[in-house]
């Protein structure tokens, strides 16, 4: 299905707007957002997005708002296996609180651009060269495979080779700036360690989109559904990791969800020209896994987690 300019335009001016209304009004001081806070924002996101799937079902038909929502709830679950990577950078780097909102927002705006040259390049490859509709539905499932295996998906910070390239080509000074991404010390220009966080969640974000991206296309292969459905869910996603971040131990069990989640796209993929599956079922299949996860971590807590 074609779209307009002006849909295209729309929706980007939209998604503009919002972002400066984030970082300009509500967040223009440096602050450490709040549990309250962090539900108002991820329940507003939401509710963007649910609104936008009404309107997809009225402009569009019920095939592509079905398809809009099973994408972002597949994205929105994948999102939430970064959101133990931000915590474990943060940590590491030991980033204040009130910093971690500036960093996210930078990283979700980088985020977004690199999205859409990964959706764009995505639809493009499988539209020309049908028979990477495969290689991805393999990989998907080989990934699925693997995080179960290893419980997550791991990024090794203290080796990271995109950080000790970083530090290769500029000078990092030792502490923090008030915020800074980069300070000028005696007319020389130094990136600060929270600019090296900043590449990280890039950099974090840039593996999970090889992983989402070909998920997302294995639910539709239409360019603007593919497209807003995972704005949407990168734009809630600074909203749910304060949300979320203190309480990532009690999802001990989520990665089999997600694991199952990319197993299921993968083999949707890879069985794609004999057995054709509803969009409803596919969202109700992939509900389905997220939710027994998340039960099962509530029910099958550790006694230390019942204390605490």
């Amino acid at each position: 299905m074609s779209h307009s300019i002006y849909e295209w335009i729309g929706f980007n001016v939209f998604v503009l707007l919002m972002l400066a209304l984030d970082l300009g009004v509500f967040h223009r001081k440096a602050h450490s957002v709040k549990f309250k806070e962090a539900l108002i924002w991820s329940g507003v996101w939401i509710t963007i997005s649910l609104l936008f799937a009404v309107l997809v079902n009225n402009v569009y038909g019920s095939v592509k708002a079905v398809e809009f929502l099973t994408a972002y709830v597949v994205e929105k679950s994948l999102s939430i296996d970064n959101i133990f990577v931000f915590v474990l950078i943060f940590s590491a780097f030991q980033v204040p609180d009130k910093y971690q909102h500036k960093v996210l927002f930078w990283g979700v705006l980088g985020a977004l651009v690199m999205r859409a040259i990964f959706i764009f390049a995505g639809v493009t490859l499988i539209e020309r060269f049908h028979w990477l509709i495969y290689v991805f539905g393999a990989f998907l499932v080989y990934t699925g495979i693997k995080i179960a295996v290893e419980k997550g998906t791991k990024i090794d910070i203290e080796n990271s080779s995109i950080l000790k390239w970083t530090r290769k080509f500029l000078p990092v000074t030792p502490t923090m700036h008030d915020g800074k991404f980069f300070v000028k010390i005696e007319g020389k220009k130094f990136a600060t360690p929270l600019f090296l966080v900043l590449v990280m969640v890039e950099f974090s974000d840039l593996i999970f989109a090889v992983d989402s991206i070909p998920a997302i296309l294995a639910i539709s292969k239409d360019f603007f559904i593919v497209y807003t459905s995972n704005v949407f869910a990168i734009l809630g996603l600074r909203s749910l990791y304060f949300a979320l971040a203190g309480s990532m131990k009690y999802f001990k069990y989520l990665h089999y969800g997600l694991a199952l989640i990319l197993s299921f796209v993968g083999l949707k993929m890879l069985a794609s020209e004999y057995i054709k599956i509803e969009p409803m079922i596919s969202l109700a299949i992939i509900g389905f896994f997220l939710l027994m996860s998340m039960l099962a971590s509530w029910i099958f807590k550790d006694k230390e987690e019942i204390k605490a």
